[in-house]
């Protein structure tokens, strides 16, 4: 931000108002989920996410200058694990 304002982190400080526009299709599917007054959170709740979303891909870019990529057997491995899925982890027995 400029001036005297302080900055807020994404979901923090007062609203603001601000003109939008969206594709008629997708606003037809927000109202039908968060009714016709439930536009606003819902934007603000979807904008927050990709916010963290735009940050996770530049700390994985970060990580990829500095390291190197990741190594799809290991990446593939940690998944099977935190998922709970044996038999898609790199060397599972055939």
């Amino acid at each position: 931000m400029t001036g005297d304002a302080p900055d807020f982190p994404p979901g923090d400080g007062p609203t603001s108002g601000i003109s939008v526009s969206l594709t008629t299709g997708t606003l037809q599917a927000i109202r039908e989920r968060v009714g016709k007054r439930g536009v606003s959170a819902y934007l603000e709740r979807a904008a927050q996410r990709q916010i963290e979303r735009d940050n996770l891909d530049e700390l994985i870019a970060d990580f990829d200058k500095t390291l190197g990529p990741a190594d799809p057997e290991a990446v593939a491995a940690k998944r099977a694990k935190l998922t709970g899925d044996a038999s898609s982890g790199a060397g599972a027995a055939a």
